[in-house]
This record gives C-alpha cells, structure tokens and sequence, in this order.
C-alpha cells in the first residue's frame, strides 16, 4: 500500500499556500488580459470578455481540485517504487510545479483557441499574458514549498545528509529565479510595447496605463521571487554562522539542521562533521587529561612534538598513602575496597588543585602530588604544606574510617618525559620525592599524620612557615642526610625519634618499613 512521505499538516499546508499562490497569480493574468493588454479590434467586446470571464471561472473549479489531488499523489510512494523517500521529498517542489505548470499550459492553450476566432491579435496577447504569468507564479510556488517542506527534508536528512549535490547548485539557481521572477515579467512588458509599436492602435494614455500594470506588476513578482530565493540562500548560511559563534563560545552541542539538497546542505553537514570531530577530540583530550592531568596535557598539546628528558626545577612533592590497606583489603570485599579509595583520591585531587598543584601518579593506595610543574606556582613549598595541613583536616573529617599519613618535601628536581617515544610519561625525579615518601611512613605513627622536611619549611614563604613547628633530625630509611622534621603548629609534636639498628636515628615506622 502507498503511503505519504509527508505528514498530513505539511500536506495541508503545501495545499494552502501553493493553492493561494496560483489564484493571486491567475487573479492578475486576468486582470492584465482582460482590462489592460490592448485586444485589438472586436466586433462585440463585451460578450469576447464576458465569455473569456465564464470560461476562466469553470477552468478553475476544474483545475483547482485536480490540482490538489495530482499535488497530493505526487507525495505518496507506491510499495517497491523506484524513488526513495529522500528523492521524494528533496524533489517534492519541483514536483508540485511540475503539476502547477501543466496546469497553466493547458490554460494558455484552452484560451489561445478560444480566442482564436475572434482575432489572432488577443489569442496571442491572452496566451503571452498566461504563459508569462504561469512561468512567475510556478517560480514562487517552489521557493514556497521549499520552505515548508524544510522540516521534513531535515527529517529525511538527518540519516544521510548529502554528500554530494541532488539539486541544482547556488549558482544556477540564483540566475533561474532571476530569469523567471524579473527577466520573464520584463518580457511580458516588452511585448506589450512591441505589440503597440507593431499595430499603431494605441493612445498614449493607454499606453501609458499598460506600461504602469505591467512594470508594476513585474516589480512585485521580481521583489517576491528574489527574496524568496535570496532567503533559501541566506538562511542555511546564517544557521551556520549562529551555530559558529556557539562553538567559539565553547558550546560544542550546536548542531545546524540539514534540509538543503544543494551546495548549501553539504555546508550544513560539513559544520556538523566538523563540530563532532571537535566534540571527539574534546573527548580525548578531557580523557588524556584526567589520565596523566589537564596541565600536562595542555602542555603536550602546546608543544606538538615529543621530547625525552626533563629539565631541573624548583619543586615541592606531597605523598599521601593509606595506613593499613593491606588489612583493609583482606577484611572487606573488593568493590568496597576500590570505592573507599575513590573517595580518598577525590578528596587528595579537590585539595591539591585548589593549591595549584598536579597529581602526578597513584599508587595503589598511595598518591604523588607535586606543586611546581609542569606549570610554574609562585611558592610551591607553600602550596604544598598548605595542601598538607587542609588534606590532613579534611580526611579527618570526611574519612573517619581510614587513615592516611601525609609526608611533604622541597627542593630542585628533574621534571620531564620518561620512557621511549612509543611511550612515556610526564613525571618527577629527585630527592625531594623521595624524601616525602620516606616521611609518609612516619607520618603514619606521627600525631596529625602529617610530616614536612624542614628545607620545606625553610623554602615556603613566612605566612605559611610560621604555622609550622621544626623539631627533631632523623636519618630516613634510605637516606645518607639527615632530615629536620616539621609538624603544623596545631600538632603536639613532631613523631618522637628512637635509635635504629644501624646506629642512626629513625622512628618505629622506619625501622619497620619494607
């Protein structure tokens, strides 16, 4: 069974409109043929016009039914047509005019012949006059239909927008509607004087009145029909900018409807090609960034080309590990495991990042953050006890089920890409680092389960050294240098150092580390 490739309201109103744009433009044939157009000698005018009049009005209730019912016929696709419903519906304009040019041939052909026996002169004028005007209103009828029928070639077109041209392109278009909404009414004038020129039977004032219908009435129907076809131009192009200063803007949602079949459709499905492949490489770099952080890859992606190696910068490393995540893992199932660190991490990452600093690795249960690269931070031994003493705080607070020991150091390290072309990664490398994993395991058994170097302390600024307390030395696990360490002021005192094996000082935590 055939079906509509077009709803019932378009259908109404494709109806409607070309249905209107047909009798006005009749409605002024008449006109001009009846009253202006000069007719040439007649024995008896009146019943000439008075028959022409009859003739037109039963021409319409004839042709206006048949109209509407061969229009709606040419909407519907019969079960294993040939034509798609995207051919259907991209060519239903054409279409209709195909229906509504049919229609105005028959009538210039019924009137030439009626006219015909009463004088050639007025079968010609009456024909010229109705081929001319069926020509401007068909040309109106597509740019009308066009326009209505937008919604559903969009429809049709939102599966497969056009890659090539299956309509007439911007060009060719632009000078057909020139040549039938101005070229063909100035034709139709130029009979009129020519027709005048060539008789010799008419006055100056009728003249006159002839030439003031005609170019009037070419005035509107060119105004008409060359905006209707510089707005089917115009506005794929302005949906296309608007969407455009979405996109600048950020917006990488704007997406511009497809309902053009020319030049002007692969535009439209261009910009949406071009706004995915952003909206995909948005994507990646939001997931690069979340895998190796946003300002390595900001970096990475400034600098387009890969480099191994680092160079020596002032850093500060913050260590935070979990105490106990052995026991915790074989106490409590898997899933349960994974989300208490989640949570820890989430708080270590907001805490780092409002201090300007960059996670640089987990570690199981541990996390590596350093302030001071790879983007420069004005102090970063500040930021980095600063975050010490707000992380301690806040996993006290939001975490009470867990306890974390938090180590911090400063000093010159090596920060660049480590690994082979085919794959490395951004990271830090000096003693720093190590000195704040080696003071993450006193932090452990420390009050406030927060432990700083003293060199950081030293290097921060005043306001945020002075809310730190230097206390005792103490020779790290690994280490030949002793260390000075520091506690927030808030702390009763720095982790309390006992001798070790090897005749050096440490803490219970470091003689029985791993």
């Amino acid at each position: 069974m055939a079906r509509f490739v077009i709803d019932r309201s378009t259908r109404i109103s494709l109806a409607v409109v070309v249905l209107i744009a047909n009798l006005a433009g009749a409605a002024v044939v008449l006109v001009l043929a009846a009253w202006v157009l000069p007719e040439g000698p007649l024995a008896d005018p009146t019943t000439v016009r008075l028959i022409n009049l009859l003739t037109f009005c039963g021409y319409l209730v004839l042709a206006v039914p048949v109209g509407l019912i061969w229009g709606g016929l040419r909407f519907r696709m019969p079960r294993g047509g040939a034509d798609t419903e995207q051919h259907l519906v991209l060519h239903g304009p054409l279409r209709l005019v195909t229906v509504s040019a049919v229609l105005w041939g028959v009538a210039a052909a019924l009137f030439v012949v009626l006219n015909a026996g009463w004088s050639l002169r007025l079968a010609a004028s009456v024909g010229e006059t109705i081929v001319l005007g069926g020509i401007t209103t068909c040309a109106l009828s597509y740019l009308l239909s066009e326009r209505i029928l937008r919604p559903t070639a969009a429809r049709v077109l939102a599966a497969h927008p056009p890659r090539r041209r299956v309509l007439p392109g911007v060009v060719v278009r632009a000078l057909l509607f020139w040549a039938l909404g101005t070229a063909v009414p100035v034709v139709g004038l130029l009979l009129s004087a020519v027709s005048a020129l060539a008789y010799g039977d008419v006055s100056p004032g009728r003249l006159a009145v002839i030439v003031l219908t005609v170019g009037g009435t070419a005035l509107v129907a060119g105004l008409l029909v060359t905006v209707g076809a510089a707005r089917a131009v115009a506005d794929p192009v302005n949906a296309v900018r608007r969407a455009m200063r979405r996109v600048q803007g950020g917006d990488l949602e704007a997406n511009v409807t497809v309902y053009d079949g020319t030049e002007l459709g692969q535009l439209q499905s261009g910009f949406n090609t071009m706004v995915a492949g952003l909206q995909e490489r948005e994507r990646i770099r939001d997931l690069f960034g979340r895998h190796v952080g946003r300002d390595v890859a900001r970096a990475a992606a400034a600098t387009g080309e890969v480099r191994l190696g680092g160079e020596v910068r002032r850093v500060a490393a913050l260590f935070v590990d979990l105490v106990g995540s052995t026991t915790l893992a074989a106490q409590r199932p898997p899933g349960e495991v994974v989300g208490l660190l989640n949570r820890l991490f989430a708080v270590v990452v907001e805490v780092v990042e409002e201090h300007g600093g960059w996670v640089n690795k987990f570690e199981g249960d541990a996390a590596l953050a350093v302030f001071g690269a790879p983007v420069d931070v004005p102090d970063p031994a500040g930021s980095a006890l600063a975050a010490g003493r707000v992380l301690a705080a806040r996993l006290t607070a939001e975490l009470p089920e867990v306890t974390a020991g938090i180590g911090i150091s400063a000093g010159d390290a090596v920060a660049g890409n480590v690994g082979d072309v085919r794959r490395y990664e951004y990271t830090v490398i000096g003693d720093p680092v190590n000195e704040a994993a080696r003071l993450t395991e006193l932090a452990k058994t420390a009050p406030g389960r927060v432990l700083a170097a003293g060199s950081a302390v030293d290097l921060a600024d005043a306001s945020e050294a002075a809310r730190w307390t230097v206390g005792d030395t103490v020779v790290l696990r690994g280490r030949g240098a002793a260390t000075r360490l520091a506690s927030p002021n808030d702390n009763p005192e720095p982790a309390e150092p006992v001798a070790g094996t090897d005749g050096r000082r440490g803490t219970r935590q470091d003689l029985g580390a791993g």
